[in-house]
């Protein structure tokens, strides 16, 4: 199987192009576990494939290092977008991609060698509350609390087509994220689980920021969970507009626009490709 790796902060995949990788299989969760497991396999936060679309110029499904499918990955998203220029699947620095969650719009800043420098990607309109993200707790609306490492958290829930639970921590580097994250990650009350952000208010248009992902564990870096971090920020008068949120990777720069849409602009790198041996 032809593979090539790139990582957005240090988020990091193996992609496949099905247009031009023939894939030993279609067990697509056991593959992702098997490429994402560092011992035995190439080692990832999860696998991503780049597909064909009939709604967008090129398609994107993503499984976690779990072999669990996501809706959606804001990094991911970004490294799509640079390759599908890069390698000539889009021809131009505005184009489409398809996600589970939906259709994004994206755009390439490129450097004056004509390679991709930046890389912004329309996240859509955040959603809020016990309506947008699955819940059988016992609260209603958009604040939810849960019980993780012997206390308590009150979280925002928010979909950016995957779900959030965006807590409000005083010192985000005083946080426990993968104990705390990981026992709110899989609590009873998601179903389905749930993205685990901590967050810190430095200044109206700054942040830090910590992830416990879901089905990947502690990441350098999220983007539908900055951009769901900001929104909820956002919504409770903390923030303004536009926000650099600091990752454990590096900054990402997140921008509520008038219509509600959300935008993130970051980097995305190549690492590497080569024959993975199924």
């Amino acid at each position: 199987m032809q593979f090539f790796k790139m990582h957005a902060l240090g988020n990091n995949y193996v992609f496949v192009d099905t247009a031009r990788t023939t894939l030993p299989e279609d067990d697509f969760p056991s593959l992702a576990r098997r490429v994402s497991d560092v011992r035995r396999g190439i080692g990832s936060d999860g696998l991503i494939l780049v597909t064909p679309s009939d709604s967008a110029d090129v398609g994107m499904r993503i499984w976690n290092a779990d072999g669990s499918e996501a809706e959606s990955c804001g990094n991911g998203l970004r490294c799509v977008a640079r390759y599908a220029y890069e390698r000539g699947l889009v021809d131009a620095t505005h184009f489409s991609i398809e996600t589970k969650a939906g259709v994004v719009a994206a755009q390439v800043h490129l450097d004056v060698e004509g390679r991709v420098q930046l890389v912004t990607i329309d996240m859509g309109v955040a959603r809020f509350g016990t309506e947008a993200v699955p819940y059988r707790g016992p609260d209603r609306g958009e604040d939810v609390h849960v019980e993780a490492g012997g206390a308590q958290y009150t979280g925002t829930l928010v979909s950016m087509g995957n779900p959030h639970f965006v807590t409000l921590v005083d010192h985000v580097d005083d946080v426990d994220v993968e104990h705390v994250g990981g026992a709110i990650e899989s609590h009873p009350d998601f179903p389905e689980r749930v993205n685990v952000e901590f967050v810190s208010v430095l200044t109206p248009d700054e942040i830090d920021f910590r992830v416990y992902e879901r089905g990947s564990g502690v990441t350098f870096a999220c983007g539908t969970g900055a951009c769901a971090s900001v929104t909820a920020l956002a919504r409770k008068g903390l923030v303004g507009n536009r926000v650099t949120v600091h990752l454990l990777g590096g900054d990402l720069d997140i921008e509520i626009r008038e219509d509600g849409h959300v935008w993130m602009t970051g980097e995305a790198h190549w690492v590497c490709e080569g024959t993975y041996y199924a």
